[in-house]
């Protein structure tokens, strides 16, 4: 069962560490912007142009050029590269980030995990057909659970994050005291506003449909020929035994055996342990980079494959 499982536990050390390093951030000066000093921290240290020195010392020809050349280098490159990440990511890893890596998707995943165990489906509004069984359990103590998920969680990420404005230690202080300024107030209030919203009542709709840098990845990964993907194995499609366990295991609500390619697909593997479970080593699901669709037909599923390059 652990080799099995060995890609969904990875999976899920990925969400916590990088969840643990955008919380820990802040708090070792790696990224924040103090609104009260006006200093952007990097890596411990201060992010400075330095235009003013380079700008009166030398009013010259050569002393406009150094402070243009300074500026695209200090200020303008730094958020091209930025900017480029997500696109980047998309042509070579496809949605990769949103669904190894993302911490709004892991609160999503979570919230459906309690939802899940608390009513017996994901969504608080209807149960879906690709809803996972579940076992049967102790609604009372995952409703307490969940409860307390929506009371600490959302003021504790609001503080976290509040934390890149403003000086952690200000904010420990604040807590420590009770004593809230204006600022650190309307920063976990308002990400505890979001996170509510967010995880009750939106959830992976979000992920489809709002969030900018999954809807980059979306879209560079669907035009690129080489980013990574999950396959499905049609030339063994016989061994498939049609029991959805992979439709099941999806959040984003992607048919996995399809043959068009979805644009929702975060490439969190779900599918393939999914059908580890189900057909163990002639598991049909895998990663590639790239696609080569064979055409294929196969009645009981009802799969009508076109090919994907010529």
């Amino acid at each position: 069962m652990n080799n099995i499982r060995w890609l969904h536990i990875s999976r899920r050390i990925t969400q916590v560490v990088f969840l643990l390093l955008i919380f820990l951030m802040p708090v070792f000066d790696i990224l924040r912007y103090d609104t009260a000093t006006k200093e952007l921290f990097i890596f411990g240290q201060v992010w400075s142009l330095g235009l003013k020195s380079g700008f009166y010392n030398d009013p010259s020809i050569y002393g406009a050029t150094y402070v243009a050349v300074h500026f695209f280098l200090k200020a303008i490159l730094p958020w091209v590269i930025v900017l480029c990440i997500f696109p980047l990511f998309g042509v070579l890893l496809g949605r990769s980030f949103c669904g190894w890596l993302c911490p709004e998707g892991a609160l999503f995943e979570l919230a459906d995990f309690l939802t899940l165990k608390t009513i017996g489906q994901r969504s608080l509004y209807k149960k879906k057909l690709n809803d996972p069984e579940i076992k049967k359990g102790n609604k009372f103590f995952y409703g307490i659970l969940s409860g307390l998920f929506l009371l600490i969680v959302p003021p504790l990420t609001g503080a976290a994050l509040t934390g890149y404005f403003i000086a952690p230690k200000i904010i420990w202080h604040q807590i420590t005291t009770g004593n809230f300024t204006f600022g650190v107030k309307a920063g976990i209030i308002g990400v505890s506003i979001y996170m509510f919203v967010t995880s009750i009542l939106v959830r992976h709709a979000f992920c489809k449909y709002v969030c900018a840098a999954g809807l980059m990845q979306m879209l560079f990964g669907w035009i690129s020929p080489v980013s990574l993907r999950i396959k499905f194995d049609r030339e063994n499609l016989s061994r498939c035994t049609d029991c959805k366990r992979c439709e099941k295991a999806c959040f984003m609500d992607v048919k996995p055996r399809y043959p068009k390619k979805d644009i929702n697909c975060v490439n969190c593997g779900e599918c393939i342990t999914a059908c580890r479970k189900e057909l163990g080593d002639k598991c049909l699901f895998s990663y590639s980079f790239g696609s080569n669709t064979i055409c294929v037909e196969h009645k009981a599923l009802s799969l009508k494959c076109q090919e994907a390059s010529e």
